[in-house]
């Protein structure tokens, strides 16, 4: 589990630059130094050392970034490759100038509104469609690095591609990440087979410390690195992937292979405390949702709430429940309907939809708004989808800079863990399930049809003060990347973080009335308090997302890195040390003592030092269980018993005088509160 940091970033930095001095900007780490020649921030070493010795050789960020991707594709072949797609956010210095390629998956010729749904109308179980060929976007990654080189970079792809092949020949030593995603996703690996012959030989996973060595991707790196992306697009390595895509009930023909095309796009851009930031558009629904989420907080004074406060928290929450319900309204790919970009951060719908959010109670009726009467574009005649079922997915996030200031934000995908666990045989990669990200029920924007890129969350970013560019940030989760990224931000520019501070703080994620999901670290008392009023924090903690940033301090020309420690994060300078995050320590399994408090069917997170049974009675701590269940101490002053000299209550007495009806289960130790 993830913990604040609050160590020295000394390893994260390097030596200094020779930029023109420019503003102070938040997030960079005091005391320390900074790189000079080109820095990374990938989530994987052996990717980061690729992109590093790219930027060594005097290639620029956009050449690092295809280096580190294709690298990646050996390294982290669970989260991205060629068999996907993503989003590479660049900004070019010499231009001032910020673009995005567009390599997102497509669906198919053959792809149907209705592809899946079961004969009763009901959608197919996730983990059953999202595991066969019908999942299977187009894939588009090959195409948008080599776009993107050929646009905006130095080298060409033989020459970035070189040290992928390297990798895949000559094996990469598996870490935990590797390892636990091996052996959580074996099932799956093992539907298919091909995929498990790789990473579970005899039906045995790899474990850390082995060297996944894999000779057919390296086979597939060489004939790209020979013949080009035709032998993907429209060769041997398109056909047996066609071949594979059919075999498990796709439609995806080496026509849907040779008709994709890369966009480049225009960004999305919004303002925040009189930052500029820039972040990806359709068909990406993460750049419009995370904007509004800043926007909706910039009424706030988050600094003075403090992080991880009640009131803070609150109005995060809120805030994201008011953005995701917008979302699941009115983002799809835009070139096959209208979304209202710019009706979603007009100043005047933002101070309508904040004035829905209450200091002090939940809003249970979150609705969609209606961005379009802000809007000038053409609101689409679709019928609107609300729903948002879909469970978090995986990707990946790095980030980069070059010597000559230009920087590189990319977010690439395979989606879920292992993709749709399909690898094609003889090949070596894994193939996406990207359609699955399309809504499975047909009626809305979001419904599955031929040549339409499926709703994205994924929100590569950069961050700009004076029109200069300061930080490029962003993270993999599915949905929770909007999170990630908004929060990552806001500890930055709101809370005054240093960069690595800001990536390992707890963060939650809540996109929709009443769950929330939370990372260790948040304080007891606090969640009690906002358990109180009405959100339903999940049991236990589990990490959300995996942050790679870089911050440029404008004020020296230095650069900084932060790493998330979710993954073996690491940021490399060109001219310093290097720095890998380090596996954080199993979380403890809390004890649940004598009894389990349960309030409206959700745990309380009581800690069994802080309960007692006596006599038959279940008791709390006085402070405690009053935070819980939002009593006055006053007026339960006289309840209150001393046991080993710490003030308690008995919870049956209090729960009844506060309205609550309480029940107790003798098989399961559990005491039933219900309102």
């Amino acid at each position: 589990m993830k913990k604040v940091r609050l160590f020295a970033l000394s390893l994260l930095t390097v030596a200094t630059f020779a930029f023109p001095a420019q503003a102070k900007v938040p997030g960079v780490p005091v005391g320390v130094d900074g790189a000079t020649k080109g820095i990374v921030a990938v989530s994987h070493p052996a990717a980061a050392q690729v992109g590093m010795d790219i930027l060594a050789k005097g290639g620029n960020a956009v050449d690092a970034a295809a280096a580190i991707q294709l690298a990646l594709n050996v390294a982290e072949p669970y989260m991205s490759g060629m068999g996907g797609g993503g989003f590479m956010m660049i900004y070019l210095k010499d231009q001032n100038k910020v673009t995005v390629f567009d390599s997102r998956e497509v669906a198919p010729a053959g792809a149907k509104p209705n592809m899946f749904l079961q004969e009763d109308g009901k959608p197919i179980p996730f983990d059953e469609r999202h595991t066969t060929g019908q999942a299977v976007g187009i894939p588009g990654t090959l195409l948008g690095v080599e776009k993107a080189l050929k646009s905006y970079g130095t080298m060409k792809l033989p020459d970035v591609i070189e040290p992928a092949i390297d990798l895949a020949a000559k094996g990469v030593r598996v870490n935990w990440v590797t390892a636990d995603n091996i052996k959580n996703s074996l099932d799956k690996l093992q539907k298919h087979e091909t995929a498990a012959k790789v990473f579970a030989p005899d039906g045995v996973p790899l474990k850390e410390g082995d060297v996944l060595v894999q000779p057919d991707l390296a086979k597939t790196l060489q004939l790209v690195h020979d013949k080009g992306t035709n032998a993907f697009y429209n060769g041997e390595i398109g056909q047996a992937l066609v071949q594979e895509v059919q075999r498990t009930g796709g439609s995806l023909t080496l026509q849907d292979l040779k008709a994709y095309t890369v966009k480049e796009r225009e960004p999305v851009r919004g303002t925040f405390r009189g930052y500029e930031v820039v972040t990806m558009g359709p068909p990406s629904s993460g750049g419009l949702t995370m904007l509004q989420i800043l926007k909706l907080m910039e009424g706030y004074d988050n600094q003075k709430d403090g992080f991880g406060s009640v009131a803070y928290l609150h109005h995060l929450i809120e805030a994201n429940h008011l953005a995701y319900a917008d979302r699941a309204a009115y983002m799809a790919d835009e070139d096959v309907y209208p979304v209202p970009k710019q009706g979603l951060i007009n100043e005047e719908y933002i101070k309508e939809r904040r004035a829905l959010i209450s200091d002090d109670t939940v809003n249970t009726k979150v609705q969609a708004g209606d961005p379009w009467k802000y809007d000038p574009g053409k609101k689409p005649v679709v019928a609107m989808n609300f729903s948002d079922p879909s469970p978090v997915k995986q990707t990946t996030h790095f980030s980069v800079m070059d010597q000559w200031g230009n920087l590189v934000s990319y977010t690439t995908t395979i989606e879920d863990v292992f993709g749709s666990g399909i690898m094609v045989p003889g090949y070596g990669f894994m193939l996406n399930n990207e359609l699955t990200d399309f809504d499975a029920v047909p009626g809305g924007v979001n419904q599955v049809e031929p040549g339409k890129r499926p709703r994205s969350s994924m929100t590569p970013t950069i961050v700009l003060k004076d029109g200069k560019p300061f930080l490029a940030v962003g993270s993999p989760g599915g949905s929770t990347i909007i999170a990630s990224v908004s929060q990552t931000i806001l500890n930055v520019i709101d809370h005054g973080m240093e960069i690595q501070d800001a990536i390992v703080a707890p963060r939650i994620f809540s996109s929709a009335y009443p769950a929330v999901t939370w990372e260790a670290g948040l304080d007891q008392d606090v969640i009690l308090q906002l358990l109180a009023i009405g959100h339903s924090f999940a049991e236990k903690p589990t990490n959300i997302g995996n942050v790679q940033a870089i911050v440029y301090d404008l004020e020296t020309g230095k650069m900084y890195g932060g790493a998330d420690n979710t993954r073996q994060g690491t940021v490399l300078g060109v001219d310093a040390v290097a720095y890998t995050t380090v596996q954080p320590e199993a979380q403890q399994e809390e004890l649940t003592g004598p009894f389990v408090l349960e309030v409206n069917g959700l745990v309380y997170p009581y800690k069994a030092d802080q309960k007692r049974m006596v006599n038959g009675t279940a008791y709390i701590q006085a402070e405690k269980l009053l935070l819980g269940l939002n009593g006055d101490f006053a007026t339960f002053r006289e309840k209150a018993v001393a046991i080993d000299g710490i003030g308690f209550l008995p919870v049956k007495k209090v729960a009844e005088a506060l309205g609550y009806t309480v029940e107790w289960n003798a098989t399961e130790r559990t005491l039933h509160l219900q309102k």
